[in-house]
């Protein structure tokens, strides 16, 4: 379907949910993804051939076990990715799976925090001409005090350094196939979709919602994962941090042509007095910044490495379709 027809014709939706070790929790929320899919269908805003897929992302418990189960019903389907790969790779996994039979995806979290009705705005905002619609939290009134300060230093920390996101929002986000077609020609390995659609462009727009709290396990996300994420992002996306140092190279130069003036200075009159501790501030001080300056990169470097290798994103192992064994 193009952009100029995509007004007029009911489009096919489905409905992408990475899972990983969401045994407690997929029974309760997939009826609940199916009965919006069969909801939106009723009133005509998408397609009765829409669906629902979960990307099983090398789960240990029995999570790809619920999913063959549910897949008895034609609304259900589900992959199996080889092993565990991360949120992000699953997902881009889900999109690239049905990037050519459906319209458009709207990706969420099978916890149940995410406001499962915001779809019905994202599907209005997508028969009034947006190409991706954005879900952003309304307020993070349920997270605790650390968690929500801490998400806003994240978001802050990413544009300062050069990543363009959406405040307060994840990954819950209507996309349009032509949206997901120019996806699929990024060839990066080290994947940041939060900052890689905003990169795609279109028409673009977002929604509010009210998070909620998880319905039922524990979260896959603690802060440890978090601030993985945001340094993959930052370095997947920006070189800034490169250029920091650089200016910080240039500022401690500076510094150090003026020291060593001054010190010419004091010997010429014979001011010279031996300093055992200005000499360790100024070692120490240098000596840090040189290890972070090489930490930093040394892992452009290590990401280089693995572009340049050029390995799948991800591997699909198995299929909920009939030809195929779920055991």
């Amino acid at each position: 379907m193009t952009h100029n027809t995509k007004l007029t014709e009911i489009p096919v939706l489905v409905i992408i949910i990475p899972c990983y070790n969401e045994e407690e929790v997929l029974p309760i929320t997939a009826p609940m993804f199916r009965s919006k899919i069969l909801e939106l269908a009723g009133r005509g805003k998408i397609s009765p051939d829409s669906r629902v897929l979960f990307v099983n992302d090398g789960s240990r418990d029995k999570t790809w076990d619920i999913i063959c189960s549910l897949s008895e019903d034609p609304v259900y389907s589900g992959i199996s990715l080889s092993r565990n790969r991360g949120h992000q790779n699953a997902l881009f996994a889900g999109l690239m799976e049905v990037k050519d039979r459906c319209d458009i995806t709207i990706s969420i979290d099978c916890d149940g925090q995410d406001d499962i009705d915001a779809m019905d705005k994202m599907v209005d905002e997508y028969h009034k001409g947006a190409e991706i619609v954005y879900g952003v939290r309304s307020s993070r009134d349920t997270d605790t005090f650390f968690k929500r300060n801490s998400a806003q230093a994240y978001y802050r920390l990413l544009n300062l350094m050069g990543v363009e996101v959406i405040y307060n929002h994840a990954d819950y986000r209507l996309v349009s196939s032509r949206v997901l077609k120019e996806l699929s020609t990024y060839k990066e390995v080290n994947l940041f979709l939060r900052g890689m659609f905003p990169l795609i462009g279109f028409h673009s727009t977002s929604v509010s919602y009210r998070r909620n709290e998880r319905i039922a396990g524990r979260s896959h996300y603690p802060l440890s994962r978090m601030l993985s994420l945001a340094w993959d992002g930052i370095t997947s996306l920006s070189i800034k941090p490169i250029r920091i140092i650089t200016c910080i190279g240039i500022l401690i130069s500076m510094l150090s042509f003026g020291f060593i003036l001054y010190a010419l200075l004091s010997h010429i009159t014979g001011n010279t007095v031996s300093g055992w501790t200005s000499n360790m501030i100024v070692v120490c001080l240098i000596g840090g910044i040189q290890l972070i300056s090489l930490g930093v990169i040394g892992e452009y470097i290590g990401k280089i490495y693995l572009e340049v290798k050029g390995r799948p994103r991800f591997i699909i192992s198995e299929r909920t379709s009939k030809e195929q064994d779920c055991s």
